[in-house]
């Protein structure tokens, strides 16, 4: 099971979720996959702009994290999508209604709350029609650390004078190699910039050691024992 490293300081986004959805919805749902796509729409509606806000079936259909969270099979991925909001729809969580778009029929989903119920019945009723072309698709992905915050979470507060040092790295180094420069530091112990700036100026130098990636244990002797000591603070 992978290792959730922990949720970042006080400057991430936040996701508003109804109170109900705790009180009412959270103790009945059983299917986790349900309850996935309960709260990935919830994420998905409130990265959306206007009065009306729904989800295409065909984005959660391309949306490839979504999918492999659902199952791991590929082949069952978009089986398992179809019965996550099957049960949600079923659930009355989420309102399912079919638009008729001139190039071909478009399978939309609301969440079942005042707003989401008018839409619904202005779709059917033909007073509105939902302008598809000007939603952009939004993708579930990993809202990964630049180096400031990495710095803060891991080895202490930022300074002006640091803070134009790990401006300089992330010009120099690519986001990767930087968080794997933290990495090793950590399983290491090591809680130093200096640390990570020597492995960062050696990977350039000297070519990144692609076997011992594939090698923790090597890896770790390699940056504890090897030219990397001196770095350490016994």
């Amino acid at each position: 099971m992978p290792t959730f490293h922990g949720f970042p300081d006080a400057k991430t986004r936040l996701v508003p979720v109804p109170a109900a959805f705790f009180a009412e919805l959270l103790p009945e749902i059983e299917h986790l996959g349900e309850l996935k796509i309960t709260l990935h729409i919830f994420w998905q509606l409130n990265q959306q702009e206007g009065d009306f806000r729904f989800m295409r079936l065909a984005d959660l259909q391309q949306d490839v994290q979504l999918l492999a969270g659902l199952a791991k099979a590929e082949r069952s991925q978009k089986r398992a999508l179809s019965e996550a909001l099957d049960r949600a729809v079923a659930r009355g969580s989420l309102l399912k209604v079919t638009f008729e778009n001139p190039a071909q029929p478009e399978v939309l989903f609301f969440v079942n709350s005042p707003k989401g119920r008018a839409a619904v019945e202005a779709i059917r009723s033909g007073k509105w029609k939902p302008d598809l072309a000007a939603r952009p698709g939004v993708h579930l992905e990993v809202d990964r650390p630049n180096v400031y915050r990495l710095y803060e979470q891991n080895i202490g507060p930022l300074t002006p004078m640091i803070a134009e040092i790990l401006r300089d790295a992330e010009d120099t180094y690519t986001e990767e190699w930087i968080r794997d420069a933290f990495r090793i530091a950590l399983a290491n112990n090591v809680r130093s910039w200096r640390y990570i700036e020597a492995i960062l100026r050696s990977w350039k130098e000297k070519g990144r050691d692609e076997q011992a990636r594939r090698d923790p244990e090597k890896d770790r002797r390699r940056y504890i024992e090897g030219e990397f000591a001196d770095f350490i603070e016994h």
